[in-house]
């Protein structure tokens, strides 16, 4: 179990970051065509609609609030507020977050499996990175419940303080072993949809990334010109029988 435990968490976000990089990168420079989210928007537009926009107004909240929460030092919030209520903050507005995500996924997946004509143009690789996400979402609000149990901020701690030692290259899991097993199983799926993202449809994310250079790009300069116009062959010709 110790080996087993030193693998997922000391080794294995080595390799799911290596090639979320590397795969993302081989992707977009050698199969730019699939490079897409491929919509089926024309098949059934209505609960796409709502089930889209529930999913990534959730997912950007949590994607962002994981990111911020759990890489940022100790030090810089601490005189401003306590770990135990950024953990309460984090449950109740993570929650609320999840639900609507949840919400919105499940839409998004009662879709692809049960319309029969978007189930035929759905790729397998769709359906199975859906259900994970699903899957994911489900047991992150698990860990909920737990999280309110130890209203000290001690889980936060421990789960920010094994994220920055990933990040600064000083792995070391021995916190997470007093981890319930929600948030264990909640790390490895998350690391691993990190390791399948480069394969699937995933990678539009990039170009939503990509498009806030749009904000820092110098200005086009379009400038107009007044064309003078001619009167056509045809009309001199017809004005000079006349």
């Amino acid at each position: 179990m110790n080996t087993l435990h030193n693998f997922l968490f000391n080794v294995y976000p080595y390799i799911c970051l290596t090639v979320f990089l590397m795969g993302s990168l081989a992707r977009f420079d050698r199969d730019q065509y699939t490079w897409k989210s491929d919509s089926s928007q024309l098949l059934r537009a209505r609960q796409l609609r709502w089930g889209s926009n529930l999913f990534h107004a959730g997912i950007l909240f949590l994607f962002f609030g994981h990111t911020v929460g759990l890489l940022t030092p100790h030090f810089i919030y601490e005189p401003f507020i306590s770990p135990g209520a950024k953990q309460l903050v984090a449950v109740y507005a993570g929650g609320v977050a999840g639900i609507i995500c949840f919400i919105g996924l499940t839409m998004l997946l009662h879709r692809r499996l049960f319309d029969p004509r978007i189930r035929l143009t759905s790729h397998r690789t769709d359906l199975f990175i859906l259900i994970i996400l699903w899957i994911q979402l489900v047991l992150g609000l698990i860990t909920l419940p737990y999280s309110i149990g130890h209203s000290d901020g001690s889980v936060m701690l421990v789960l920010s303080d094994w994220a920055q030692r990933i990040f600064t290259f000083r792995p070391d899991a021995a916190g997470l072993v007093a981890l319930d097993w929600p948030y264990k199983v909640h790390l490895v799926l998350g690391m691993t949809i990190f390791l399948l993202f480069p394969f699937s449809r995933l990678v539009h994310v990039w170009s939503g990334f990509g498009t806030l250079a749009y904000l820092f790009r110098p200005p086009q300069v379009v400038r107009s010109r007044k064309l003078g116009l001619k009167p056509s062959v045809s009309n001199q010709q017809s004005g000079a029988s006349r």
